[in-house]
This record gives structure tokens, C-alpha cells and sequence, in this order.
């Protein structure tokens, strides 16, 4: 009976380390999108290309949020009382409603800018379009 409490506690852990990596792991991934978007934006704005900084950013953001999301929530696997269950659900909401916004604000830039490029597009082939004679 020995062995099999000993076998249990090692696996548990061998369980619990490998969660906190993947929880490093998963909040470094989170960070590194962060900088490479932060990055990115910096080396448009110098050398400034035409692509909208604002979408690339919130882009960048919520892609980094969805890692931290998941390492919140491979952090309650490890939570052992209520309060941190309380404290770790309070974050994921922050995070959650974090990245529906910047998804929503992504989609609205993004039809903006779609609306923009046609209104455009119609002006540019009305100027062009040969005019009719009359006859």
C-alpha cells in the first residue's frame, strides 16, 4: 500500500510541474506576441508603410491575450482553495471580456476601413468611367 502512495504522490508531482511550465510557457508566448506586435508597429510607424497601426496592434493583443487566457486557465488545475479558484476566475474574466472587446474593436475597424477603400473605390471608377455622348 506503501508503493502505490508513493507512486501517486511522485506522479502528482511530475503532474504539477508539468503544469506550471506550460503555464510559464503559455504566459512567455503571451508576452513575446506582445513585443514582436509592439515591434512591428514601431517599424511601420518609422518607416512608415500605410497599413493601420491600430489593427495590427489590437491584432497582435488579442492573439497574446488567448495565451494568457489558457495559462489562467491551466492555473486553476493547480488552485487548492476557493479564494484562488475566486481570484484566478476573476482574472480569466478580466482577460475574456479584454479580448472580446479588442475583437469587437477589430471587427469594427475592420469594416470601417472596408467602407472607407469602397467609397473610394466608387469615386475613383466614377472619375474614370468614360462619359457618354449625346446624340
Amino acid at each position: 500500500m506503501q508503493v502505490f502512495e508513493n507512486i501517486y504522490e511522485s506522479l502528482e508531482h511530475v503532474f504539477t510541474i508539468v503544469v506550471q511550465f506550460s503555464i510559464l510557457l503559455m504566459e512567455l508566448i503571451g508576452v513575446v506576441i506582445i513585443i514582436w506586435t509592439v515591434v512591428q508597429c514601431i517599424h511601420c510607424m518609422i518607416s512608415k508603410k500605410n497599413r493601420n497601426l491600430r489593427l495590427l496592434l489590437a491584432h497582435g493583443i488579442a492573439f497574446a491575450l488567448e495565451f494568457k487566457l489558457g495559462g489562467e486557465v491551466l492555473r486553476t488545475i493547480l488552485a487548492r482553495d476557493f479564494k484562488e479558484i475566486g481570484m484566478i476566475a476573476c482574472v480569466i474574466a478580466l482577460r475574456a471580456a479584454l479580448t472580446f472587446l479588442l475583437h469587437w474593436e477589430v471587427r469594427e475597424e475592420h469594416e470601417e476601413d472596408e467602407a472607407g477603400r469602397n467609397e473610394l473605390d466608387i469615386a475613383v471608377v466614377h472619375k474614370n468611367s468614360p462619359k457618354q455622348e449625346k446624340k
